[in-house]
């Protein structure tokens, strides 16, 4: 990841023509700069012929603005846009395999009352468990559930929306 020392995690949206090869073109921006995607999220839009892309990096302010600037100069970029968290609403959902015991389901249970997840899976020696929300509050699901047996989780990255009736 190419962090300044002042470097902070960023958010992009970017509509576009849902057409072949439009992401690897987004990709090749970004590694162009040298910057590491964290987080990508890929989705047709109400249209069908277009595509809703959440791009999440470290990076500082000048950049951020020299990567849109080359995101929107890209033939099948309509738009693409940052947004902070004063201008969009956002969160995402994780799945997570739990190992344990029927004799420490309970401690989980707590767990994920407490983060207000739920059980989507129970087996003999697992619980699965699916929750939405701010990155921060999975990533503090993540620790507490690799305390007690953390199998596997997938995470879906970032997903956000402008606010009122701005274009995300």
């Amino acid at each position: 990841m190419n962090e300044s020392s002042n470097g902070k995690g960023f958010s992009v949206s970017l509509f576009v023509n849902n057409k072949p090869g439009v992401l690897v073109r987004i990709a090749q921006t970004f590694a162009r700069r040298g910057y590491n995607i964290d987080s990508l999220v890929v989705s047709n839009a109400h249209d069908a012929r277009f595509s809703r892309i959440t791009v999440v990096f470290q990076g500082d302010h000048e950049n951020v603005d020299q990567i849109l600037r080359q995101l929107n100069k890209l033939i099948d970029v309509v738009h693409a846009i940052q947004h902070g968290s004063e201008t969009s609403v956002g969160g995402e959902m994780a799945l997570c395999k739990v190992g344990v015991k029927p004799e420490k389901r309970t401690e989980v249970f707590q767990i994920i009352d407490v983060f207000r997840a739920k059980a989507v899976d129970i087996t003999d020696e697992s619980i699965s468990i699916e929750t939405t929300g701010s990155s921060s509050k999975i990533d503090a699901l993540e620790r507490m559930v690799s305390s007690v047996g953390l199998l596997e989780m997938v995470r879906s990255g970032k997903l956000m929306m402008a606010r009122g009736l701005e274009p995300t």
